[in-house]
């Protein structure tokens, strides 16, 4: 039984990001939904097309929605798509939805290109978790990104020494955390760096909004699960408070997800305090509605080979003519940093979002 089990959830993940979306618009056909596809302007490492895909199930012109969205980071999209095809396959979900009068949006490939070629960032190099600004006012300035940026994107990979000694230097002066937040808080000035927010809306960013006006028309209350990997205990799902520094808010998603709702605006997250957040989008796309939300962020790797596979895919884009044994192994390193190929790490992040997402449909309806 245990192996009949496994296969089953073999059939919810893929290898790629054709293959991931053609098996997410296949469980929304079983699930007689229809896919509103918005096409992207370039093409996929395969050749594919590419596309956000947007899938109601519910009400029109329900007041309560939910939204489970995958992709936001590309790469990270291979563990969202996969829970999402599994909620989708899974009859006991998909009739608690129909019984709730709640609308469920599953929202697939936030950030497709960044999915089909193995990047965290989107076709135009930008963070989309950092992109949503007001591009009118002043962006935000790291200083401490400045400081070390040589050091992370050296010219030469593997990194030196003497580049090493950079970042240890800073972490010694402001701590590991310190350093976290230096390199992935958001910056606005190294267009080929880390964590880079762009200088305006990315392709992926004026996408959503558009489909959270149309989508959330009417809505009064909004819950959010966006899906990610790549900080924490591998196979664990951090439940990250996904919105504004507004204790109201906050006081909701622990009454709907549970006191363990960490936040990176008090410092219990293992995330560091961020800038340009994507679920920004929600007060200017529905204005009116009353909005709760999570990152559920699942653990990969320790943090430093986490890093460490960034800056090297990083490096990689810099340097297109690297040696394509190099090439290769720096794109498998991205892939392994974001997406844990096992039995039991899917297994974990199923079970936890089926939780997750069941706890969200009862909030939505307190």
């Amino acid at each position: 039984m245990a192996g009949t089990a496994e296969a089953l959830m073999e059939q919810h993940f893929s290898h790629s990001y054709a293959e991931a979306r053609a098996r997410f618009l296949a469980a929304a056909d079983a699930a007689g939904l229809d896919n509103e596809p918005h096409w992207h302007p370039l093409l996929g490492r395969d050749g594919e097309r590419l596309a956000m895909d947007v899938v109601r199930q519910g009400p029109r012109k329900a007041e309560r929605l939910l939204i489970l969205s995958s992709a936001c980071h590309g790469v990270e999209g291979f563990a969202g798509s996969g829970i999402q095809v599994a909620l989708l396959s899974d009859p006991a979900w998909m009739a608690a939805v129909a019984g709730s009068g709640v609308a469920v949006l599953y929202v697939h490939g936030l950030n497709p290109h960044g999915f089909s070629w193995l990047r965290r960032v989107t076709q135009e190099g930008v963070d989309l978790n950092r992109n949503f600004h007001d591009f009118h006012r002043p962006l935000p300035h790291n200083a401490g990104y400045d400081e070390i940026a040589a050091a992370l994107l050296p010219r030469h990979w593997p990194p030196s020494a003497a580049d090493e000694s950079v970042l240890d230097a800073y972490a010694a002066k402001h701590g590991k955390r310190g350093l976290q937040a230096a390199i992935s808080g958001g910056q606005y000035a190294h267009e080929t760096g880390l964590f880079y927010g762009g200088r305006a809306p990315t392709w992926s960013n004026v996408t959503l909004h558009h489909a959270l006006e149309e989508q959330g028309r009417g809505a009064t209350r909004i819950g959010w699960i966006d899906l990610h990997t790549g900080l924490g205990p591998s196979g664990h799902g951090e439940r990250i408070f996904a919105s504004r520094n507004d204790e109201a808010a906050l006081t909701r998603a622990r009454a709907w997800w549970g006191p363990e709702v960490t936040s990176i605006y008090d410092g219990s997250s293992s995330s560091a305090l961020l800038q340009g957040l994507m679920w920004n989008v929600v007060f200017d796309a529905c204005p009116g509605a009353e909005y709760t939300g999570i990152a559920l962020e699942y653990g990969t790797l320790p943090i430093d080979d986490m890093i460490g596979a960034l800056r090297a895919d990083h490096w990689l884009e810099a340097h297109p003519e690297a040696d394509p044994a190099l090439a290769a192994s720096i794109k498998q390193q991205m892939r392994d940093a974001f997406y844990v190929d096992t039995p039991e790490w899917k297994r974990q992040l199923v079970e936890q979002a089926g939780v997750a997402a069941r706890q969200g449909l009862a909030g939505l309806l307190a």
